[in-house]
This record gives structure tokens, C-alpha cells and sequence, in this order.
């Protein structure tokens, strides 16, 4: 595993400037607007963009992004320093990456159809930038980008993705989802105001102090110790004796992404989301690692450790190793690696093996790890050599060869409380420990003593020691933390070890509930039943309105001003309002829409049987709280009656204003549609330039389906013509081995060809005549085989032969009194390698008659 400290601290000439990789391909170019639409142009944040170009023809993308930002867009080229405030676009047929805040651009080395430049652009983030860094991917086809962002993931930095629903094309999106390394996940226009959210709590860039890890000692360890049993309750894993820099620093982000703003907060947000409690838990599994990563101390290992222990079990076959935290595991299979290589390198101990113990907390590492199936980036860590023998190159990726595979077993595993693996040779736990506290540092390493054989060797990480239990272990190499077990423990025996295992959590399994208040769930029932009749009885007449006009809740009595519509059931507003409100309240919503204040309306007129009733009508936007957000209520006041008297007398003015009121309506309204008239002008203008943005990404995207189309119909026709080729030489090997049978059969010789364990591989039919042999005998081994020859020997003779090259070649009388002549070869292949032993029998009986005869003969 790898610290955070080697990523935490970015360079000094990029730290002052946060960097925004963007990554799209198909369809990015409206999401890619959308965002930068949202960004606002002094954010102090810079904008790397990377595209699927056609790399033959001249990008337009940096003149349509100028059109929906007022930063700076450019076009990146060699060496240009990143500023803040400044979008920069990737050029066709190059791939981006930034080194110490400036941008590299170089032509890419995968052929066309192969090339992942958003990975390429992330990882070069994650190695500059560390936790600072953000990368953000958008519509697109394929899988380019996911790597490079579980890398930035890993190392603590701000991952966003488009919601898949709201691309043209989802692949991208999908597939970092999928892979369990989105913080955000949103629309691209909501994407900016979400990340800066983030940025502005993440502690990171916030003043010294200011930070919740920085002031939580005492007001938050409440809290914390509810995130923890809440965590240890849905995972059975106890984070309580982790260090509090790292755990603090985590769930702060964690907090940052659904600004929330105390960690009690966010301890109450997690009993209402369990799968929040899924993100946090992956969210403090720290699994960055790397293979053969600290060279000197895989070099070590091979030269002098792992050969010194070989010396010292003479005895053991099969030598046992345990990687603890062991994430994706390189770490473990570069010890498989380094071992087969000493093996190779020392023939005397060609028969010992080695089965590794791999375990780590997290399901996804263990599964990744057990598929053994790593990125192509992996050749910067791995040497060619090794690549060439330890891996099968596939496209786009390596996989870890099956003899490599099999000496490693993979779990999932808590070295805190599970069992530990025991009777061990050697013990890799490298960057684990620096995230525990002294108490559980403390209790591991009297595990570890206790799990090791005698004279085991222990591994810890660069910034890791055995630190007082110098008498559990003694020191190998300082400065590379190898350690050997002490055999013999003064002043400590049995019992020092016993107490100290299992390190097992002391954190309480159960929370404490208060107990509840009768009374003050009386109080609270009597509040409710008296509001209940102060809205029913004595507040006006009330309707709350939805976006689409339809009435979603309604306060007391409103039969005067609603009437339903005759038809089918409808509860549509603009339905059921009386004549006289309907065009007030049809226009005072659509205003009510665009602004926070209410809208007054007073002096309306409705017809009731008593004659006409004056309305006033208030008409407010709610914002709060968030269950009525959008959402618009409607509130009827009845307004007094004049005293009759008055009443007669002001007749004729009632009806002179009711004509004025009309008359402004009638202005209102038509005021209201030259707005719309000129708002739906510039919604068009707008929907002509994305058009026109569309056209050209169309045609850019049209002309890469053609040449990838070239180049499928090329590679189909390579494939058929290398069909064709195979078919033809499976006809000949298939001819070729009948022509073998039928002339072996031909010979009249008893043949038997064995492999190299002298397992029956092939046999004449006169073979069996002589040995008991038939179909299913293929695969057994010759020692099994019954014979009429009187040759007890054959299995030595063959073994001998095998081991010298030397033919060996005897007369051999059969239980039927027949002779035969005994030829043993070595069986040799075209490459010149021994591959077992050919076996021929030849009757020799008539010439030993004719001796036998002749010899008489001569006697006489």
C-alpha cells in the first residue's frame, strides 16, 4: 500500500491553482457547454478539456466553448503554465498531461481506435495535484477516463460524473459509476455549483484551523463516535482506533460533497442513508498501491532474505506468506514474482513453493485483485522482462499468468478482529500501521510476533517500526523495515502474546436511547389538534398549486372561489377557479414564477347568489421548505361589504373602476406577451447556434465512424484471411496424423511413447499386444501397466534413459516364451527439448530359434 503523505503535498508551482480535468467524447460538446455555461468566470479554478477529436481534422471545439463562457479558451500546447480563470482544449491527435502545473503535449503512441486520453490526462492529475485534484467526465462512448479517475479517488481528490440519463451517451458516465469512484453524480449544468460547494468546505483550501478535524477534538467526538458504531453496525468494522487525522479528513469530505456542515449532521444523515454508510466505509479504505513499488526493498528480498530463509527451512516444502492490506493486490503478486524468480535463480531449491495469504477489508480490492487483471499503465512499474514472463498482454490491459495466480489466495479480512493467519514465513503489512493509533500499533505487533514461524520475516512500510518491541524482532535492514522474529522472548513467554490477541475492538455494542415523554407526546398531540383548528376554522381559504397548475393540498373552505369543472374528475386550478378570477390568477401565476415577492390582487369580483362578492387574492412562490419547493399557494380574502347607504351612491364609480381594472388587465396581459414573444425569439436564436455546435460535432463524429468503420472492415478481412490460414493448417496437422497412424501401424512394430512423468501418451495397435493396454489407459503411468515381458527393470531403464539421452536396447523373453528386442530412446520434440521416451518392441523369436538351432547344431 502507499501513504497518503507522498500525494498529499502537490508542487509548489501548482498548489495555488486547482485544476479541473474534463473528459468527454461523443455528445460531450452540449454537456461541455452546459457546464461552462454554469461556471462563473472568477471560480480561481483552471479547465483542462479532453476530447475524442478526429485526429486529421482542425478542432472548432475552442470557438464554441468561447461562445457560453467569458474565460480565456485556448488551445493547450507544449509547455503553456496553467492560470487560473482559463479553459484549456486539447488539440487533435495529442494527448495532455500536467507536470508540475504546466501542460505536456505529446503525440500519442496506441494506434488509433486504442487511445484513452482521458485516462491519460487524470492519472497525470492524480501524480501532480494529489488530493487538490478534480476530474469530472461527461457524455461519451467506451470506458475512457474510469482508471484515471479511481486513481484521483484514491488519493483523496473531488471526482463528478454527468447523471447517465442526461447524456446522449451514457458509457462513460456508467462506467465510472460503476466503478465506485463518483463523489458527484448530477446534470452538467448543476456540476459547477456542486463542486464549488465542495471546495468551498473540503478543509483543504480553508484557512488554518478553521477545518472541522482542526475543532472536533472535544465538540465533535460525540458525533464521531456515532459515525463509528453506525459504520461498525452495517460493516462489522471498527474504525474507532484509526488514527483521527485520517478519518477526520475523509468523513470531512464525505460532508463536503452533501454540504453538510457538523458531523452531527452527518451522523443523523447516515442513520437515514445506509448506502451513505456503504460510500463512507469505501471511503476510508485507503488502497493505493503499486507493484514492486520501493525497488530496494524487492531487490533485497531477492538477493539475500528470501534465498537465507530457504536456507533455514531445509525441511519445508511449501513456505507461507501473509499480505496484509493488501487492496487491489500488486503487492502480493509482486511477492509471487519476486519468489519465483530466486527459485529459478537457485536450482537446489526448485521444489519448494510458496502459498500467500492476501486479505484486505474491501470486497471490490479483494475482487479486482482475484481477477488479476490490471491496466496497460502498469509496464511504468513493471519491467519487460517480467512482463513477458509473469503476464498475458490483452487489449488494453495485462493479466497475471496462472502460475503466478495460483500461489495467491485472496480474502476478505479484518486484522483487527478476524483471526489471523498463522504458522507464516513471512509477513508483509507496508503502510497499513501509520493509520492506526499507537493503542492498536501496539497490539498488532505482538500478533504478528505470534503468527510467524521462528526466524519468520517481517515487512513493515517506509514509515512503520517495530518501535519498543525490539526484543519481539531484531533488524534485518533499518532502513528498508525488514525484520526477523526473536525465537526466544525474554521476560515475556506465552502469556505476553496471549493478551494481546486478538486485537479486538473495545467500542460498546450498543447505543443508549433515551427513554420517551408521555408528556411530551401529549403536548405535542394537543398543539397539533389546536393548529389543526385555527387553519380549518379561522385562516382564509387556501390552495397550493403545483408547477403544472394542478392542486395538490387545500385549507379550509374554498367552494366559493372552486368549483370542479363538469366532465371527468379534474383537479386542474385553471378548471375549477370562478369566472371573474380566472384570467387574474392565470397571469398573477405566471408572474408569481419569475419573482420572491407575493402578488396582491384586490377588488375581483365573483358572482355569488346574494348578488356580487369583492375578492382579494395574495399569490406567493414558495421556496421553503424543500417538500414545497416550486410550488405556488393561492389565498382567497373575502372584503367587506360597504354600508348600504354608500353603497347606492357609489354604484356608478364601482362600475367605472371595474371597466379601468379590466382595461389594465387587458394591457397586463398583452405586455405579458410581447415578453414571452421576445423570450421565445432568443430561446430560438439559442437553439440555432446549438444546431450549428451540433452539426459540426455531428460531422466530426461521422467522420470517425467512417474511419473506423475502414479500419473494423480492414481487421475483418486480417481475421478471415487468418481464419482461413488456421483451417488450412489444422486439414494438414489433421492428415498429418493419420499418416503418422497408418504408418506406425505399417511398420509391424510394437510402439509405446510415453510424456516426460513416462504417462502412456501414444501406442501401435501391437504395443498391445505385449502390454495390456486399451483406450483409457492414455494418461496412466507406465509403473501401472501389466506385461507378459519378463522385464521387471522397464520403468528404471526408461528413467535412466530420460536422465542420460543414452539409448538402451535389450533381449527380453515374454511369459508365452517369445523374444523380444527392448529399444529405449528419449523422445525428442522439433525444438529440440526431451519430452518423455519412445518405447519400440521387434520379435526377435525366429532368430533366437534359428540360434538356438544353430547351436545345437554346432555342438553336435
Amino acid at each position: 500500500m502507499v501513504s497518503l503523505a507522498d500525494a498529499n503535498h502537490p508542487h509548489n508551482t501548482s498548489a495555488a491553482t486547482r485544476i479541473v480535468g474534463i473528459g468527454a467524447s461523443a455528445g460531450g460538446l452540449v454537456a461541455l457547454e452546459q457546464f461552462f455555461e454554469q461556471v462563473p468566470p472568477t471560480s480561481g479554478m483552471a479547465y483542462v478539456v479532453v476530447q475524442h477529436l478526429d485526429p486529421v481534422a482542425k478542432s472548432l471545439l475552442p470557438e464554441l466553448l468561447q461562445r457560453v463562457t467569458s474565460m480565456p479558451v485556448r488551445e493547450a500546447a507544449e509547455m503553456m503554465r496553467i492560470k487560473p480563470d482559463c479553459v484549456y482544449v486539447i488539440p487533435p491527435n495529442r494527448e495532455l498531461s500536467v507536470v508540475d502545473g504546466v501542460l505536456k503535449s505529446e503525440k500519442p503512441v496506441e494506434q488509433r481506435g486504442m487511445r484513452l486520453p482521458v485516462n491519460v490526462l487524470f492519472s497525470s492529475l492524480a501524480r501532480d495535484q494529489g488530493e487538490r485534484s478534480i476530474a469530472v467526465i461527461l457524455s461519451g462512448m467506451g470506458s475512457d477516463g474510469t482508471l484515471g479517475m479511481q486513481a484521483i479517488k484514491a488519493l483523496g481528490g473531488l471526482t463528478a460524473v454527468q447523471q447517465p440519463d442526461s447524456a446522449q451517451f451514457d458509457s462513460m458516465p456508467k462506467s465510472a459509476i460503476a466503478a465506485g469512484c463518483a463523489d458527484i453524480v448530477a446534470s452538467p449544468a448543476e456540476l459547477p455549483a456542486r463542486i464549488l460547494a465542495c471546495i468551498a468546505q473540503i478543509p483543504g483550501v480553508q484557512e488554518p484551523g478553521t477545518s472541522v478535524a482542526g475543532s472536533a477534538n472535544a465538540s465533535s467526538a460525540g458525533p464521531l463516535q456515532q459515525i463509528f458504531r453506525l459504520l461498525q453496525q452495517r460493516t462489522r468494522h471498527d474504525f474507532s482506533l484509526y488514527k483521527p487525522s485520517t478519518l477526520h479528513r475523509r468523513i470531512e469530505r464525505r460532508m463536503a460533497i452533501h454540504a453538510i456542515a457538523t458531523p452531527a449532521m452527518y451522523a443523523d444523515f447516515l442513520r437515514e442513508n445506509t448506502q451513505e454508510i456503504d460510500l463512507l466505509f469505501r471511503e476510508l479504505l485507503i488502497g493505493v498501491t503499486s507493484f514492486f513499488r520501493d525497488a530496494a526493498v524487492w531487490q533485497q528480498l531477492a538477493d539475500i532474505t528470501l534465498p537465507e530463509l530457504l536456507s533455514r527451512r531445509p525441511n519445508a516444502q511449501k513456505l507461507r506468506a501473509w499480505v496484509v492490506g493488501c487492496s487491489t493486490g500488486e503487492e502480493a503478486y509482486s511477492l509471487a514474482m519476486v519468489f519465483a524468480e530466486v527459485l529459478e535463480r537457485l536450482p537446489q531449491y526448485r521444489d519448494r513453493s510458496l502459498q500467500i495469504f492476501a486479505s484486505d477489508l474491501s470486497p471490490d480490492a479483494i475482487a479486482t485483485a482475484r481477477r488479476g487483471q490490471y491496466p496497460a499503465s502498469i509496464s511504468a512499474d513493471v519491467s519487460p522482462d517480467r512482463l513477458a514472463r509473469f503476464f498475458s498482454a490483452h487489449d488494453g490491459y495485462y493479466r497475471v499468468n496462472k502460475s503466478i495466480r495460483d500461489l495467491v489466495l485472496f480474502a476478505q479480512h479484518d486484522v483487527i478482529l478476524d483471526p489471523p493467519f498463522t504458522r507464516l514465513d513471512v509477513l508483509s503489512c507496508r503502510n497499513l500501521m501509520i493509520y492506526f493509533d499507537a493503542t492498536l500499533q501496539h497490539r498488532l505487533l505482538p500478533l504478528f510476533h505470534y503468527s510467524l514461524q521462528p526466524g519468520g520475516v517481517l515487512l513493515l512500510g517506509s514509515s512503520e517500526t517495530v518501535g519498543r518491541f525490539n526484543r519481539l524482532f531484531t533488524s534485518i535492514d533499518t532502513k528498508l523495515r525488514l525484520y526477523l522474529r526473536q525465537d526466544h522472548v525474554s521476560g515475556g513467554g506465552p502469556n505476553f502474546l496471549v493478551k494481546s490477541f486478538p486485537p479486538l475492538s473495545k467500542m460498546k455494542k450498543e447505543l443508549t436511547v433515551s427513554p420517551s415523554s408521555t408528556s411530551a407526546q401529549a403536548a405535542d398531540n394537543l398543539q397539533t389538534a389546536a393548529d389543526y383548528l385555527l387553519l380549518q376554522v379561522h385562516a382564509p381559504p387556501a390552495v397550493v398549486v403545483n408547477a403544472s397548475g394542478d392542486i395538490v393540498y387545500i385549507s379550509g373552505h374554498t367552494g366559493r372561489y372552486l368549483e370542479p369543472a363538469a366532465g371527468k374528475a379534474n383537479w386542474n386550478f385553471h378548471s375549477m377557479v370562478r369566472e371573474g378570477l380566472r384570467q387574474p390568477l392565470a397571469s398573477a401565476l405566471k408572474q408569481a414564477a419569475m419573482q420572491s415577492e407575493p402578488i396582491q390582487l384586490r377588488g375581483l369580483q365573483i358572482k355569488v347568489p346574494a348578488g356580487v362578492q369583492i375578492v382579494d387574492v395574495t399569490v406567493h412562490a414558495l421556496t421553503e421548505p424543500a417538500a414545497l419547493k416550486g410550488m405556488v399557494m393561492v389565498v382567497f380574502r373575502d372584503a367587506p361589504a360597504a354600508p348600504a347607504g354608500r353603497r347606492r351612491g357609489k354604484a356608478q364609480r364601482e362600475t367605472d373602476a371595474s371597466h379601468a381594472a379590466e382595461l389594465q388587465q387587458y394591457r397586463d396581459e398583452i405586455q405579458t406577451l410581447r415578453e414571452e414573444t421576445h423570450a421565445s425569439k432568443e430561446e430560438l436564436q439559442s437553439a440555432n447556434e446549438e444546431l450549428q455546435s451540433t452539426n459540426e460535432e455531428l460531422q466530426s463524429t461521422n467522420e470517425e465512424l467512417t474511419t473506423s468503420k475502414e479500419e473494423m472492415q480492414s481487421m475483418n478481412e486480417e481475421l478471415q484471411t487468418i481464419n482461413a490460414e488456421m483451417q488450412t493448417k489444422l486439414d494438414d496437422l489433421a492428415l498429418a496424423q493419420s499418416d503418422m497412424k497408418n504408418l506406425l501401424n505399417s511398420t509391424d512394430i510394437a510402439m509405446l511413447f510415453l510424456d516426460k512423468d513416462l504417462n502412456v501418451r501414444r501406442y501401435t495397435d501391437r504395443a498391445s499386444k505385449i502390454i495390456n493396454l486399451r483406450e483409457s489407459d492414455i494418461g496412466r503411468p507406465l509403473s501401472d501397466l501389466t506385461t507378459s515381458l519378463q522385464y521387471p527393470a522397464l520403468h528404471e531403464d526408461v528413467l535412466e534413459t530420460v536422465r542420460t539421452l543414452m539409448f538402451s536396447e535389450k533381449q527380453i523373453l515374454t511369459s508365452d516364451k517369445r523374444w523380444f528386442s527392448v529399444r529405449i530412446m528419449p523422445y525428442r520434440r522439433l525444438d529440440n527439448v526431451i519430452d518423455g521416451a519412445v518405447i519400440t518392441f521387434v520379435d526377435i523369436t525366429a532368430t533366437k530359434e534359428l540360434e538356438s538351432k544353430l547351436r545345437k547344431d554346432s555342438n553336435q
